[in-house]
Parts: C-alpha cells; structure tokens; sequence
C-alpha cells in the first residue's frame, strides 16, 4: 500500500511539473532556441534580430524605455597637436539608428568569450559643438551644432556572461563586452559657429576632407561609450527573464 501511495505521488509531482513547463508564458520578445541545437549559434543570432522591434518602441514589463536615441555626455577630440591645436568637444549627444542592426553572427565557445559580428547601415548623430585653438590658421573658438552620417558600419563584439540564482531561478548578467566598430562612409558638419560664416566654411570644409581622420581620433571614446549602452540595455533585459525562458528542451 505504501509503495503504491508513493507511486501515486511521484506521478502526481511529475504531472505538476509538466504542467508548470507547460504553463510558463514566453514574452512575445523572445524567440526560444533549444539547448543541444547543433546550430545553436544560428538562432541565437535570429532571436537577437527578433529583439529589434521590441527594443526600438521599449519593454514596459521589464522597465526597459525606447533605446532610441542613445544619449552620451560628451566626446572630447584633439584634433591637432601644439599650444594652439584644434580641439572638439562635442556634448548632450543623440545618436540614431543603431537600434536598425543585423546580427549577422554569434560564437559560443565553451570556456570562452563569445563573440559577435552585427552590421548597422546608418547612424546619425546630433550634438552641441565647441572648439578651440588654431584652424587653417584661423581662430576656430567657437560653439555651434554639429551633425554626422555614419554609413556602413560594422560592430565586432566581445563579452563575458555568468549565471546567478534569484528566488531560486537562475539568471543571466552580461559582465564585460567589448566594441570594436568599423565606419567605412562619414559626413559631418557644423553649423551656427558664433554665427560666423569664415569658421562654419573653413571648419566644414576640414571636416570633409579630413572625416575619416576625425572618426579616428573619436573611435576609441565612441567605441567605450556604445560599449556601455549597449551592456546597459542587455543586463535590463537579463535582469527581468530568468535564464530559461530563452532555450526549450
């Protein structure tokens, strides 16, 4: 009798089981992909690009707002050496378009970083501009606006995630990713300079013919600030969904 009852109660526990599997709800966010899928990576890359929509207009439920624009404080550029050399510091920065990417490839490795490459077709980017010292000999302190294009770009990523329990459910946390951005096309320029029409020409013109140098110099602080929106937006994602709820059996 006793086996009996405890056979009733193993085939109880594990009906019970099945049906709370059964009854988790899956955030129409997520796309689920199976754990022991040889082409794990494959989907993985498709459930990020299913992300894309729902991060553009905001998650309410996982507190997560528009990530469009992504907001920086500031990007200090040294154009130019010596005393007098030309100098950018461009603040309250607005940058659209990156929430239009592609993922177009995930590594997992086993005891490794992951890895990934993603493709964004176009960026802009508005600010406030100021300058100081020297430009084609001419006094470029100034404030104004300044607007680029950036096209073509491509973004290797790098990170390192951990699991951790909460409640008892196990979770994911983004610990470090790392940006590394190619930008092939740019055009900037810069407008209402003190109102004055000599440096808005004479600092368009050097913006023209010296982009790609400029997109240089701002790289490595652009890279470290998209570095960390982006860790931001992931960790609020994987703060809300326990680890489960992205991979099937």
């Amino acid at each position: 009798m006793i086996d009996y009852l405890q056979t009733i109660f193993v085939v109880v526990v594990a009906m019970v089981y099945v049906q709370a599997e059964k009854s988790k709800v899956i955030p129409p966010y997520i796309k689920q992909c199976i754990r022991n899928d040889p082409k794990l990576n494959e989907c993985l890359a498709a459930e990020i690009n299913h992300l894309r929509p729902y991060l553009k207009e905001g998650i309410d439920e996982i507190e997560l707002p528009p990530v469009e624009p992504f907001r920086m404080d500031s990007l200090s550029l040294a154009i130019t050496g010596g005393s007098n050399g030309y100098k950018i510091t461009l603040r309250d920065i607005d940058l659209f378009g990156a929430s239009n990417f592609s993922i177009q490839k995930v590594l997992l490795r086993p005891n490794a970083p992951f890895e990934g490459k993603v493709r964004i077709p176009k960026m802009t980017m508005d600010a406030k501009y100021a300058s100081t010292g020297v430009l084609l000999v001419l006094p470029a302190n100034g404030n104004g606006s300044f607007h680029a294009d950036l096209g073509d770009v491509t973004a290797t990523v790098k990170g390192i995630v951990s699991s951790y329990y909460k409640d008892t459910e196990k979770y994911y946390n983004l610990d470090f990713l790392e940006v590394d951005l190619v930008i092939k096309k740019a055009y900037m320029v810069v407008s209402k300079v003190n109102n004055n029409r000599i440096i808005v020409e004479a600092t368009n013109l050097f913006l023209r013919e010296n982009g790609q140098e400029v997109l240089q110099v701002m790289m490595p602080q652009l890279r470290s600030k998209l570095a960390a929106i982006f860790k931001a937006i992931v960790n609020q994602l994987l703060t809300h969904v326990p680890a489960d709820t992205f991979f099937s059996n």
